[in-house]
């Protein structure tokens, strides 16, 4: 049952996920929505969101989808290779992009999307977070580079515990006892002097930090805690996960 009521058209993949996915959430979790009435009703947007397990695209479906709105992702076409697995993805309205393309690609889809006035749900990381106490890391552009261009609200979100199912690179999932699961969605990342400028590197990379910025002061909202002022950089740190890594 979602909280808010669902205007957009549910496709079947949606509907299956909805017994089948929801319920095994509701089993295996307990959920804590901090603020989601600020998630747009209607409408073109991107929904930035910190990155801590392989888990958090359920996770985040979970919260999207209670309050009224179908999440998209961007997937790589490869995955629609499987008969099966690509009429489910279809289904459920997701993004193919081609790997050949790069990131002109994936950018391209979602600008497209979010024109379309579908949400598109993003982790500017772009990987499972490096920092030994899992705050966001410094963000790649790609939310800010699509807001840039759309004009789309920048919802930036804020999540924890989905850590505790899933732990990062790991593959045995703990599912019991139930994990909590916080969300804390905040206002519209302000990036309205930044669009009427030229798409410099300087301004896509100020977007990029306030997107990261809104993301981070959400986590803490629900930690209880003050980030590190430095945000973590695999450039300049290494991956921990990976020999060689500090």
């Amino acid at each position: 049952m979602t909280v808010r009521k669902m205007r957009e058209k549910r496709g079947w993949a949606f509907w299956l996920a909805g017994f089948v996915v929801k319920p095994t959430l509701l089993a295996t979790t307990t959920h804590r929505w901090l603020h989601p009435e600020r998630i747009p009703e209607t409408g073109g947007c991107v929904i930035a969101m910190n990155h801590l397990s392989h888990v958090d695209p359920l996770t985040a479906a979970h919260v999207v989808y209670d309050y009224g709105r179908l999440p998209r992702y961007l997937a790589k076409s490869g995955l629609w290779g499987n008969k099966l697995l690509g009429r489910l993805l279809d289904g459920a309205g997701q993004i193919p992009v081609e790997r050949s393309s790069g990131g002109a690609g994936a950018y391209a889809a979602a600008v497209d999307a979010v024109r379309a006035g579908k949400l598109i749900v993003v982790y500017p990381e772009a990987t499972i977070t490096r920092d030994p106490d899992m705050w966001p890391m410094r963000g790649k552009s790609g939310a800010a580079r699509i807001a840039l261009e759309t004009g789309c609200p920048v919802i930036p979100v804020g999540q924890w515990g989905a850590q505790e199912i899933l732990p990062p690179y790991t593959k045995r999932p703990h599912l019991f006892p139930r994990k909590p699961i916080t969300m804390s969605i905040g206002e519209p990342v302000d990036l309205a002097d930044l669009a009427a400028k030229p798409r410099t590197a300087e301004v896509v990379n100020e977007a990029t930090e306030r997107i990261m910025a809104a993301i981070t002061r959400q986590l803490e909202e629900i930690r209880g805690e003050q980030a590190p002022a430095e945000r973590y950089d695999m450039r300049v740190h290494g991956d921990r996960f990976k020999k060689g890594g500090r």
